[in-house]
């Protein structure tokens, strides 16, 4: 069984599927702010996706960060290590990218254990 949270026509926000929660991309709120303030709207928006779900970022398994430039990745950094919970940091892969929205500059993707 799937169980879709937040479906919409062309996306679900997470689907939960044999206790593993799979995230959408996750982007910012405020198009054009700076990568620390975008990174912490994502990792907000991350947050409270995986409580809908019953997880939280201790349970992380992996995470695919995605930077519109990749000079943005030690801003993005701190950020991230600020959030991370100590000692149970997910596999992580970061690259750049162009994304959907030219005002967006980071798109992060989770998966968790439920």
């Amino acid at each position: 069984m799937i169980q879709r949270i937040d479906a919409g026509n062309r996306m679900s926000e997470a689907c939960i599927h044999a206790g593993v929660a799979y995230l959408a991309g996750q982007v910012p709120l405020t198009p054009g702010a700076d990568i620390e303030t975008q990174t912490r709207e994502v990792l907000s928006e991350i947050d409270d996706l995986l409580a809908k779900c019953g997880s939280d970022k201790t349970r992380l398994l992996r995470a695919q960060i995605y930077l519109a430039d990749i000079a943005d990745f030690d801003g993005m950094n701190r950020a991230w290590d600020a959030w991370v919970a100590k000692g149970n940091a997910p596999a992580r892969a970061t690259v750049e990218a162009r994304l959907a929205n030219p005002d967006w500059k980071v798109e992060i993707v989770v998966t968790a254990l439920v």
